[in-house]
């Protein structure tokens, strides 16, 4: 394939594909006429059938301006609508108003839906259960606050509690006086701090030690006089007695320091048939930006994120239980950067990419390697390259998943860094000793990159920006397909607007790939004026259905398959049918997507009906809902039908 200049402008690109037509009228009519005619001949070229035969086709989803939302996360569920939140959708004025927003829409027949939302879920984690309810965890405490832009001095109280017979709630708005400096601070949130701890040694003596909670605090006026900038004890107002004795404050400074976002502990199951958000028990740990992955027994291990006070939560991990609904820690702890890229291997471990998102130091918790959660035995599989720039990148299981290749795509420096790359790493897991080595580079440097598994076994990926969010009008308007089987790639039609920051990109049911969201810093390329959210949707139509003919199956209605078992579909293609694929519905935010995978199914054929066989590895395909393509000789898929997998134990 031949190399295409890196962020050539899609005006640029039309001009080229034109010239041929346009350079006549350019000679009689000048500039103008050049640029009409030659955007004129682009759309026409694209829109040929055997254009579309070779690079498929873009089209804007016709959305109504009510539904428009700052689409921060999607996920498919089971009933074919894909739930796009938005929470206060990175608007501190939303979210001071408590305007919080989640729309549910059906492409099927393009109608939308307003869901009431309950929280701020800017910035949660989310992820398939079982059942088919969607889990979606943490979201938005507080917005970040730079230096300059704070009026209040505040930080971090760490209340104490020295009675080991009573816990202790404070509401939101208890004040605390400090003994030093007799500045007062307030709480924004209730707090609940647990008895105190006693332990009976040897000889019975009985020790007590004091339990700690943590609340954010601010001054009750503005300005530096209000400020500290010492470690003071401070009493609890309308505490008395014994309780003011047990109960009490230290703070060190409490100033006008820059402050990062703070996340929730809140925990919802959305519930795609009533269609409602469910609150469930919270996390232990409060978490914004956490990734959540589903494990073989169908519960959902949640990690990293910011917490209450702004901090990156030091490797307390915990695990949620669908059955009885509540949250449990780990025994032992890791530390991750936030959003970490976290795939559920065919061995029941997890496999971290390298991949993040956001937060976290440089030096701690960036390195690839396979989670061992029973022993919490950490392998590092060595071989990436450009390892500096792996936040802002994307990872793929690539399929099918039995294969367990992944592939990490582009990315950029931590932070802010201008760094970012196109490199593409593939490692595979079944050799004796994993190492990760380049595949083909992507179309650009790219932080932001969206990969989507299709059907036929090739991986769309389109889209990203060459620097952080944007920046510099650095959007890339390409996309490619690439082919894990030869380790090839080419190019495909061309995006049509750029999406960095807060996007993202699911595959649909009928095989069809939407994509969302793109949170620019700037508007312009001297970053000059500030940007607005892209809330335009798009859908893709791969190649593959351009195609004169499509395997069909009978008997759609959705049905229950354990793993191992065998169900079998009438089709009038049988003998055109080559292979069958069980792909997980996707929930992507962040570049962030662990969920999707594609599992290769046995496949046996009859005259008129197709048998297929899942697996019974439960950590190569995770109790849920899957749709299920099967695909003809000349790779075209069919439209999925679904299929639950249930968890081993329960009832058919």
């Amino acid at each position: 394939m031949r190399a295409r200049p890196f962020l050539v402008s899609r005006r640029t690109r039309r001009v080229g594909i034109g010239a041929a037509v346009a350079v006549v009228l350019a000679g009689m009519n000048g500039p103008a006429i050049w640029g009409y005619a030659s955007t004129k001949y682009y759309d026409y070229k694209i829109n040929q059938p055997g254009y579309k035969a070779a690079n498929g086709h873009w089209q804007a989803v016709d959305m109504p301006r009510e539904y428009r939302i700052n689409t921060i996360h999607a996920a498919l569920l089971h009933t074919g609508k894909v739930l796009l939140v938005a929470g206060s959708g990175n608007n501190a004025a939303n979210f001071e108003a408590k305007s919080f927003r989640s729309v549910l829409w059906d492409p099927a027949h393009n109608t939308y839906k307003n869901i009431a939302t309950p929280k701020d879920l800017f910035c949660a984690g989310h992820t398939q259960l079982p059942d088919g309810k969607l889990l979606v965890a943490g979201g938005t405490q507080r917005y970040e606050k730079l230096e300059g832009d704070i009026t209040k001095a505040g930080g971090l109280m760490i209340v104490h509690n020295e009675d080991p017979d009573k816990p202790m709630t404070l509401p939101a708005g208890t004040r605390f006086t400090g003994g030093k400096s007799g500045k007062t601070f307030e709480s924004n949130d209730p707090l609940l701090v647990p008895r105190a701890k006693k332990t009976q040694g040897e000889g019975g003596k009985v020790t007590v030690s004091a339990s700690t909670a943590r609340v954010y605090v601010e001054a009750l006026g503005q300005g530096p006089k209000y400020e500290t900038g010492l470690t003071d004890n401070y009493r609890i107002e309308g505490l008395k007695g014994k309780d003011a004795q047990n109960v009490y404050g230290i703070a060190n400074k409490l100033s006008f320091d820059k402050k990062d976002f703070q996340g929730i502990k809140d925990s919802f199951e959305f519930d795609p048939v009533a269609e409602r958000y469910v609150p469930v028990d919270p996390m232990r740990e409060a978490r914004w930006y956490p990734t959540l992955t589903t494990l073989p027994d169908g519960r959902v291990l949640s990690v990293s994120g910011l917490d209450d006070i702004g901090q990156v939560v030091p490797g307390k991990n915990e695990v949620y239980d669908p059955k009885t609904k509540k949250w449990s820690y780990l025994p032992k702890e890791r530390f991750f950067p936030t959003y970490p890229a976290l795939f559920l291997t065919d061995k029941g471990r997890i496999f971290y990419t390298g991949s993040n998102a956001g937060y976290g130091p440089a030096d701690k918790g960036r390195v690839p390697g396979v989670w061992d959660l029973e022993s919490n035995a950490f392998t590092e599989v060595p071989g990436m390259s450009d390892p500096d720039t792996l936040e802002t990148s994307m990872s793929v299981l690539l399929p099918p998943a039995q294969a367990q290749r992944y592939m990490v795509l582009g990315g950029g420096g931590v932070g802010e860094n201008k760094k970012s790359t196109a490199k593409t790493r593939i490692v595979d897991l079944h050799d004796p000793r994993p190492r990760f080595r380049d595949g083909p580079d992507l179309y650009a440097k790219a932080r932001y990159p969206s990969s989507v598994i299709l059907p036929d076994d090739t991986v769309l990926t389109t889209n990203g920006s060459g620097d952080y969010r944007g920046r510099s009008a650095s959007n890339v308007l390409k996309a490619e397909l690439y082919d894990p089987k030869s380790n090839t790639k080419r190019a495909v039609a061309d995006p049509l607007v750029g999406r960095n920051y807060h996007s993202g990109a699911l595959l649909l049911p009928d095989g069809r790939v939407m994509t969302f969201g793109s949170d620019s810093l700037f508007g312009d390329r001297a970053n000059s004026k500030p940007a607005t959210f892209q809330q335009q949707m798009d859908l893709y139509t791969p190649p593959y259905l351009f195609r004169d003919s499509r395997p069909e199956l009978r008997d759609t209605a959705p049905r229950t398959v354990k793993a191992g078992e065998k169900t079998t579909y009438g089709t009038a293609h049988s003998q055109a049918i080559r292979k069958a694929r069980l792909i997980r519905p996707g929930s992507f935010t962040h570049v962030t997507n662990i969920e999707q995978r594609s599992i290769e199914l046995e496949l046996t054929k009859t005259a008129n009906d197709i048998t297929v066989t899942l697996p019974e590895d439960t950590s190569l395909m995770p109790p849920g809902w899957y749709m299920l393509h099967v695909i003809d000789d000349q790779g075209t898929p069919s439209k999925a039908v679904w299929i639950k997998v249930p968890r081993v134990g329960d009832p058919d």
